[in-house]
């Protein structure tokens, strides 16, 4: 068995030599172009070629260092029938909520303000904070979604979920909105609404000026899906008017950030660089190699994308 590691990583051994810790018998190498054998049975990678599909013909599965596979689903040379494993959460979904939970509490609870008083010593008091004021919206609940939405409730905020295809909470204080017909609903009664979407055709440019303003007053926006979701020039427009009140943005249609964007040094957007979850790299080797493990015992493994769904 052999198993290439395709990336743009500087350092491709620090996931292959634990790759090889965890399935001794595989024979494990650092892919390129100039080295490519066409002998290989798996492929882990990120952002691989193109050319990676016409010199590997022999591949039996791919799998996604990320739990989002849109990049890889647009490569023209990618086999209508290689099946493709994506990420499935890997420390990424606690990190996405201590995320969350960081912005929510910085302006459900005006922790600016108090930042501003300091600096002035001011000592002041601010109301104490009405979590009823501060409903929560949650765009997708799967892996990542759901644990930022049971977090959030956990803190008793009242939270809201929309997902595209009917299905049943499974935790009682999470409200459910399903199908496109409830999408306004859900943005309506909607003050902090967070995007955890994957991105798909029928998602893409889903964050525009229309649904923007189907939110509450002085909304704040949290977009940790991807940048194609959101329509910049709209986002500008809803902050400008004032139909947004802040915007935290952790994704964007270009990475990194163009200096010349206007995001930079909006006074009302607050930049991170893809950083909201992070992928660490002993969790994902483990579970990548447990299910490398289970396909060559004839096992089925979890992940698998459909294409049709985009995720």
């Amino acid at each position: 068995m052999k198993i290439i590691f395709v990336s743009q990583d500087p350092k491709p051994e620090r996931w292959t030599s634990l790759l090889s810790a965890l399935i001794p018998n595989a024979k494990i190498e650092a892919w390129s172009i100039d080295t490519a054998m066409g002998d290989a049975d798996y492929a882990v990678v990120w952002q691989p070629p193109d050319a990676l599909f016409t010199l590997e013909p022999n591949l039996r599965a791919l799998f996604n260092l990320g739990a989002g596979v849109d990049a890889l689903l647009k490569s023209p040379a990618l086999p209508d029938t290689l099946p493709i494993y994506r990420l499935e959460d890997a420390g990424m979904s606690s990190q996405m909520a201590e995320y969350a939970v960081h912005f929510v509490t910085e302006f459900s609870r005006d922790m600016g303000t108090y930042r501003q008083q300091s600096t002035n010593q001011v000592w002041k008091t601010l109301p104490p904070i009405r979590k009823e004021q501060w409903p929560i919206g949650i765009l997708g609940y799967g892996k990542i979604g759901s644990a930022v939405a049971q977090v959030l409730s956990s803190l008793e905020y009242p939270v809201a979920t929309w997902v595209r295809q009917a299905r049943e909470s499974d935790v009682n204080t999470i409200e459910m909105f399903c199908g496109s017909e409830n999408l306004n609903p859900f943005l309506n009664r909607s003050r902090i609404l967070i995007n955890t979407l994957p991105l798909t055709d029928s998602t893409e440019n889903l964050l525009n000026y229309t649904r923007l303003a189907q939110l509450k007053e002085h909304a704040i926006l949290m977009n940790v899906g991807r940048g194609e979701h959101l329509v910049d020039e709209d986002l500008l427009l809803a902050l400008q008017e004032g139909r947004i009140q802040h915007a935290i943005l952790d994704v964007f249609r270009q990475e990194p950030l163009p200096a010349q964007h206007p995001f930079w040094g909006h006074e009302k957007i607050t930049i991170t660089p893809h950083v909201s979850a992070r992928t660490l790299r002993d969790s994902t080797v483990a579970q990548i190699a447990e299910k490398i493990i289970k396909l060559e015992a004839g096992q089925d493994i979890s992940g698998c994308v459909d294409r049709r769904r985009g995720y």
